[in-house]
């Protein structure tokens, strides 16, 4: 007997139903709408940099920036986490497995999200379980102010506010180890450096520190992004590719470890969870309007000394003021740098400039700064000024970074400098960036 054509109709429905899920999952597994978006990217060029213009169709947008960082922070995501406070993950490392590598590759993976995709941010509590190498530290870093404070005027600069009463070491890192080899060897075997750093950076990563002790009524920082491009001006940023603004992010690990209790009045950094996703963001977090919202939708934690907490340099953050009257907070800055962001053979610029810089004087005479003469400055010298020494060469009034190689070459030729003028910039240069 045949089935009635209700029944007939129902199972042809099901079976249709079935044909467009098993379609749609194709396209799902397949990424079909992000095949086709790439397809209209290779077929249509765009400018390869951000715009310095800033009208209505090039100005980075306040409004897509808002959504971005309005987005919230679920538990669910990040199951190894304690909790999630004002869309911060916040892990115990006191309940770390660090014997189970399992575990240690999930907690790994959670902290790589979080700074790739996600907030951009998390806090380590109890990243020192003992106090004893931090306190040591701070024994040592007191020393290290006070005789550094009776060698000069005791001003150190700040690169995103201006200098203050407050202390700060310059590369604490070798500081510390050539004041207390014992306690530096003591704070540096702390395995949880190596967890966080290996989880954003991969391996033959590279420590630097800076100490930063703001004092009460200690000035804020402005809102910005870090090095690499957070340390341009924004000239020189406009002048980097999209795809770098990207990279950038990915070459450096920001962080910072607790060395005093640090309370909310006494202004621990001021976050903006999810800014770094931003792809503009190098270009705008100097745009008042953007300086404007970050001010009002920051966000700040209250840190115990030996807490931690590290984040993508592209997210927006600052150093907040310290509104107490009797504390200063201190920290340990921590800056990681990917094994990537070297080159493969090292070139030493003085003989270079030493056997051929009388042509290119006698090039830039005849040409002036052509683009031929240029591309030869670019060739010979290093047009990066970092690494450096920021005590002998700190970041100049009104810019981030001190001059370069280039930039010497540069002065050079427009001031007509002789050879032995040259090379004794860059040799100067050379001796005052060392350790």
């Amino acid at each position: 007997m045949p089935s009635p054509p209700i029944r007939s109709q129902a199972v042809t429905a099901v079976a249709a139903a079935a044909s467009v899920a098993g379609f749609l999952g194709t396209l799902y597994y397949l990424d079909i709408p992000s095949m086709f978006q790439q397809r209209v990217k290779a077929r249509k060029v765009d400018g390869r940099c951000y715009s310095t213009k800033l009208d209505k169709e090039n100005k980075p947008s306040l409004a897509a920036f808002k959504t971005l960082t309005q987005q919230v922070t679920l538990k669910e995501t990040y199951p190894l986490s304690k909790t999630v406070t004002k869309n911060i993950p916040i892990y115990d490392c006191t309940a770390f497995r660090l014997d189970d590598e399992a575990w240690v590759e999930r907690l790994q993976d959670e902290l790589y999200h979080i700074l790739l995709n996600g907030p951009g941010v998390y806090v380590l509590k109890h990243f020192f379980t003992d106090l004893g190498p931090i306190n040591a530290a701070n024994v040592a870093y007191d020393r290290i102010i006070k005789r550094e404070f009776a060698e000069s005027n005791g001003a150190k600069g700040d690169h995103f506010a201006p200098a203050s009463a407050n202390s700060r070491i310059w590369n604490s890192f070798s500081k510390f180890c050539l004041e207390d080899p014992e306690s530096f060897t003591a704070y540096h075997s702390n395995p949880l450096f190596k967890l966080v750093c290996e989880a954003y950076l991969g391996p033959d990563y590279r420590l630097t520190s800076q100490v930063n002790i703001v004092k009460p009524g200690g000035n804020p920082q402005v809102c910005h992004r870090d090095y690499h491009l957070g340390f341009q001006t924004p000239e020189a940023t406009a002048k980097w590719p999209k795809a770098m603004h990207t990279a950038s992010q990915l070459l450096t690990l920001q962080g910072a470890v607790a060395h005093t209790d640090m309370p909310v009045e006494s202004g621990p950094t001021r976050l903006l969870p999810f800014s770094q996703l931003f792809e503009e963001g190098f270009m705008a977090y100097r745009l008042p309007e953007f300086n404007d919202y970050f001010l009002e939708s920051y966000v700040s934690l209250a840190l115990e000394k030996g807490d931690a907490v590290f984040f993508n340099p592209a997210l927006f953050h600052a150093a907040g003021e310290n509104t107490t009257k009797d504390f200063a907070r201190s920290a340990n800055l921590i800056q990681v740098s990917s094994a990537f962001g070297k080159p493969m053979e090292t070139i030493d610029t003085v003989p270079i400039v030493e056997a051929c810089w009388k042509h290119v004087v006698a090039k830039y005479e005849a040409e002036g700064m052509s683009a031929e003469v240029d591309a030869l400055v670019r060739a010979i010298g290093e047009g990066y000024p970092f690494p450096t020494n920021l005590d002998r060469r700190p970041p100049a009034p009104g810019g981030m970074a001190p001059e370069s190689e280039q930039d010497s070459m540069r002065r050079g030729l427009s001031e007509r400098w002789d050879r032995e003028r040259l090379v004794g910039e860059l040799r100067e240069m050379h001796q005052a960036s060392a350790a």
